[in-house]
């Protein structure tokens, strides 16, 4: 009976548990290590996903960084 229950709210309100989840470990995260620390993590990870999802489209790694990084960085 409290399993079900449990699994129809996560249904009924599951953008709001997952938010309330993602805020939970990002504050015990950032009372664990600090700001600035959390921060340059959270800034790594938006990187290793755009680059990811470039990839994952089939765009060249050169092509990337050719557009990210000043002319004749990369050739």
């Amino acid at each position: 009976m409290i399993k079900e229950s449990i699994i129809s709210l996560l249904e009924k309100h599951q953008g709001k548990v997952v938010g309330s989840l993602i805020g939970l470990i990002i504050a015990i995260v950032i009372l664990l290590i600090g700001f600035f620390r959390t921060l340059f993590i959270a800034i790594c990870i938006t990187i290793g996903y755009y680059l990811g999802s470039k990839i994952d489209s089939k765009e060249s790694l050169n092509e990337i960084l050719d557009r990210i990084l000043p002319p004749g960085k990369i050739r």
